[in-house]
């Protein structure tokens, strides 16, 4: 089932250093499968995610001229960082404030890979 591969492809996400968590969502917002911290709502996350890739299409589109690879928002307590893994669902994941961002992106795209085959 894809439910339990996606699953397994967050789980390992989340055993990588500094991940707090992670989540398949549609790009229309509906949480799909997520490993997530205590206390996160997945269609809170899902809703903003879907907004964040909006915002950063029209963005990459209209003021860069270019084709949106990743979004990725620092604060004093982490980073957000959402990807589309497909036309379809996007990847979210949440880590701690001082995580190694180019490890981040290098697991990212580890898990962005193996959903990309699973979905074809």
């Amino acid at each position: 089932m894809k439910y339990d591969f996606i699953d397994n492809v967050l789980k390992a996400l989340n055993r990588a250093p500094d991940v707090t968590s992670s989540a398949v969502i549609s790009t229309d917002g509906l949480p799909i499968a997520s490993v997530l911290q205590n206390g996160m709502d997945e269609d809170r996350i899902g809703a903003m995610a879907a907004a964040m890739l909006s915002l950063g299409n029209r963005a990459s589109k209209e003021i860069l001229k270019g084709t949106l690879d990743n979004t990725i928002v620092h604060t004093d307590q982490g980073y957000m960082l959402l990807f589309q893994a497909s036309e379809a669902i996007l990847l979210t994941i949440t880590t701690t404030h001082d995580a190694k961002l180019g490890l981040i992106l290098f697991e990212a795209k580890r898990a962005l890979k193996q959903l990309a085959d699973h979905f074809e």
